[in-house]
């Protein structure tokens, strides 16, 4: 990638960080709590919550975007754990959507309580959502999430289009002898809905950690059984507004597309445009890696935060480190926002 270079502004006013990636894009975690334990996330027992007193207020959330944005960090995302689960998750989002330079404000969610809160959450500012669909069949979502909350994948899709969130995206993490068999059925749903389904490779953290590589199905093989069902599958441009590395493809007379994330096979690292605020305030350059910064503490003694954050993007490694199975001391993927 060449010579590392000062993090600074470029004329689009986006922060840079050390190999020159222009920095955009925030996740920010309002809670490391789930509803789920789904085998590539999290363990199913074990794992300590943050403290409550760590946890960042709206009112803090507010204040490290109002301090951020005006770096560039002007999209952002909001994560778990699950975040419907925090209470006040819409004035969480009210109130990043009243700051200045804030242009975009997306949610990813399991789904499980989107049907009841999409209308308020698309009132508070939340443009376009993700969906976890690991499964059509109602026992294998239990058994992958360990936990059966009667959760009708399709029925939520379709609350969220009655709700007006567009795009609407599917990410399914594919997991070989677990849930590759549905692959054709997952990309199926683009026959019929305008939504952009995403095949994400499996990362071993947590509970996979210890199978190494077995279970990960190569992006080329979950596409080739995409094509098979479907026909064809034409490179696409994907969905209008988006931060991610997925490629996206579209079967003949599809509504919607087919996209495959691929942080095993073909790493995105070169053109990463994001970093990830943790619930307890902790700024994370890289998911996978073990460099953060602490916002939290400084933000509550009126510290200001741009000198911090710019010194840790001008530390942001260049690359994760998942091939070597290292994930930074990482057991959970809810810890630090997915």
């Amino acid at each position: 990638m060449g010579e590392r270079v000062h993090a600074a502004r470029d004329e689009c006013q986006h922060v840079r960080d050390g190999f020159g990636r222009s920095i955009e894009y925030l996740r920010i975690s309002v809670t490391d709590r789930c509803n789920f334990r789904c085998v590539y996330c999290m363990p199913e027992r074990g794992l300590d919550w943050i403290p409550r007193d760590d946890i960042l207020t709206a009112s803090e959330i507010h204040d490290v975007v109002s301090q951020l944005a005006p770096l560039g960090l002007s999209r952002i995302r909001i994560t778990g754990g699950e975040p419907t689960l925090r209470r006040d998750v819409c004035d969480v989002i009210s109130r990043i959507n009243s700051v200045d330079g804030v242009t975009d404000i997306a949610l990813s969610t399991n789904g499980v309580r989107l049907e009841a809160m999409a209308s308020e959450l698309r009132s508070a500012g939340v443009a376009r959502v993700n969906i976890s669909v690991d499964s059509l069949r109602p026992d294998r979502i239990a058994a992958i999430a360990r936990r059966d909350l009667k959760l009708d994948p399709v029925r939520v899709i379709r609350a969220a289009i009655d709700a007006g969130f567009a795009p609407v995206k599917i990410n399914t993490v594919v997991v070989r002898g677990v849930n590759d068999d549905e692959v054709a059925a997952i990309a199926r749903l683009t026959l019929d809905f305008p939504v952009h389904v995403r095949f994400i490779e499996l990362m071993p953290v947590g509970d996979m950690s210890d199978s190494g590589l077995d279970h990960i199905v190569p992006s080329e093989e979950v596409l080739a059984l995409a094509s098979d069902a479907l026909g064809t599958l034409v490179a696409d441009i994907g969905p209008a507004l988006g931060n991610g590395p997925a490629r996206y493809y579209r079967a003949p007379g599809a509504a919607g597309t087919i996209g495959v994330i691929t942080p095993m096979t073909h790493t995105y690292c070169a053109s990463c445009n994001r970093v990830r605020l943790t619930a307890n305030g902790h700024l994370r350059t890289c998911l996978f890696g073990d460099h953060e910064v602490d916002l939290r503490t400084p933000l509550r003694v009126g510290q200001p935060l741009a000198p911090l954050v710019a010194q840790a993007l001008e530390d942001k490694p260049r690359e994760h480190s998942l091939l070597q199975l290292r994930t930074g001391g990482l057991r959970a993927l809810s810890q630090t926002g997915g």
